[in-house]
């Protein structure tokens, strides 16, 4: 099996990168494999997940030792990280130097990552083997990666090495990634966007990863500006830049010289597409996979950068959709709506402590129910139209996805957010709704003009019957709408 970071045995480069602090690879593989020499036997460790070299440093240690991570959140609740650590009952918790720690975690043990001391690096100078022969199983545990708990308590999905593996390969096949690219990104490293895709995967490669601290349109220009070739973000990250681009001319200078820009976490609405195309000249490409899946498909680096998709299925997954008696929708095209189901090396292995719900989440013959409705075009791009629980609206006796509908709206000039919801209706079984956050508070679009405005882009059945606006959207720590949280009535 060969080792999760071959790199860390072979390059000389810069590893990592956060702020004004970074370490080469040969720094990293001597402090996280002396890390690893005292992880070995402690079980599963917590990682206090801040956005820092030290949690970095300590996943790669995690997984040099061969002993799972629990990423922990640090926004999270009281409530929610007591759930957790009673679930995952880690030994101890991986930690920066002086971090202030909440009620939930006293008690447990406290082991600081020490990087740096008065500034100079810490070593002990002596050799750590960092794979084989010591690699573990490729069905080990790597990750205990929490949910968001939308629908109950947060559940562990417990992810193996040969899924993270898996992933990387992919996509180091779709973007053309190589040892060459240095990635900037400002996402938390709780999650599979920021701690895989953007940490452990360029330190796969044998590349580079700056990781801004706190994302700003400055810190994306200055270091696509200084080197870096590319970019991950979330639609909000890209919706700040689409906003900065005409008053920041070295952003989209900086942008317009990068190899590849990624989005992914939710849909980027096609109307911030099109604004950074315009500008930069260089289109941002999207991607699609959930915690208990890592990537599932994507826009290649040599493909068509369609708006509004997430590309084609990545190398090694299986693809299809579903009816709602499980049947597979061969049909393609913009009404053949189906939840998406998956196999593949990428999957998680099982819900942790959640027998039941690991087997109710898998249908015959392997396929994970990712609860996601989409379509695909003729040439085979999948086209994500919501979730299964809140974003399919039958209505008329047509279903109909959200999500084309909330690009409808952003496509409107009055419109600065937007979300689509179903509710009961005695005629239609349920009736559109949109949420809209007006461009100008002072003077919101008129309900009549959006739903013509749908009506002329899409069809006249997926026009919103009902408007409501708002002051804001509620959005999670990733800028995922929560449908969930918007007010009743």
């Amino acid at each position: 099996m060969e080792p999760l970071f071959p790199a860390l045995d072979a390059a000389h480069g810069e590893a990592l990168r956060f702020g004004d602090r970074s370490l080469t690879y040969p720094e990293l593989a001597s402090i996280a494999g002396s890390l690893a020499e005292r992880l070995r036997d402690a079980g599963r460790v917590a990682v206090w997940a801040t956005p820092s070299l030290e949690t970095a440093v300590g996943v790669v240690a995690a997984l040099l030792a061969g002993v799972p991570a629990v990423p922990l959140n640090p926004k999270s609740g009281d409530s929610e990280l007591t759930h957790i650590l009673r679930d995952s009952a880690p030994s101890l918790v991986l930690v920066e130097p002086g971090a202030q720690l909440p009620p939930a975690l006293v008690g447990l043990e406290r082991h600081e990552v020490d990087v740096r001391q008065d500034g100079v690096l810490r070593q002990d100078g002596g050799d750590h083997p960092t794979g084989t022969p010591g690699e573990p199983d490729p069905e080990t545990p790597a990750l205990i990666v929490y949910t968001s708990g939308t629908t109950g308590p947060p559940k562990g999905a417990v992810v193996p090495r040969r899924a993270i593996a898996a992933t990387l390969d992919a996509l180091e096949d779709a973007w053309q990634w190589t040892a060459d690219d240095v990635l900037v990104h400002g996402l938390p490293l709780f999650h599979v966007h920021g701690l895989i895709l953007g940490t452990l995967g360029p330190l796969r490669r044998g590349g580079s990863v700056r990781h801004l601290g706190r994302f700003s349109t400055e810190g994306v220009a200055r270091e696509l500006g200084s080197g870096a070739t590319m970019l991950f973000g979330v639609p909000t990250m890209y919706h700040r830049i689409a906003e900065a681009l005409p008053g920041e001319p070295e952003l989209a200078k900086a942008l317009a010289g990068a190899r590849l820009l990624v989005s992914g976490s939710a849909a980027l609405p096609v109307h911030d597409h099109e604004r950074i195309a315009a500008a930069t000249g260089r289109r941002v490409v999207e991607r699609y996979g959930m915690t208990e899946t890592l990537m599932n498909t994507s826009v290649r680096a040599d493909g068509e950068a369609r708006a509004g998709t997430v590309g084609v299925p990545l190398p090694g997954v299986d693809l299809r959709l579903v009816d709602e008696a499980g049947t597979e929708i061969t049909e393609r095209g913009p009404e053949a709506v189906g939840e998406i189901q998956v196999r593949g090396p990428n999957l998680f292995t099982q819900y942790l402590n959640r027998p039941d719900a690991t087997a109710e989440a898998f249908a015959p013959g392997g396929w994970f129910r990712t609860g996601d409705m989409a379509v695909r075009d003729p040439d085979g791009y999948v086209r994500i139209v919501g979730r299964k629980a809140t974003d399919l609206i039958k209505s008329g006796g047509y279903k109909i996805g959200a999500g084309e509908i909330e690009n409808a709206l952003l496509s409107h000039s009055g419109v600065r957010e937007a979300a689509v919801t179903g509710e009961p209706d005695p005629d239609l079984g349920e009736r559109i709704v949109a949420w809209i956050v007006p461009a100008d508070a002072d003077a919101p679009p008129p309900a009549e003009d959006l739903a013509n405005h749908v009506a002329s882009a899409l069809a006249p059945h997926k026009r919103p019957r009902v408007v409501r606006y708002l002051e804001a959207l509620p959005r999670n720590d990733m800028g995922k709408i929560m449908k969930r949280a918007l007010p009743t009535g």
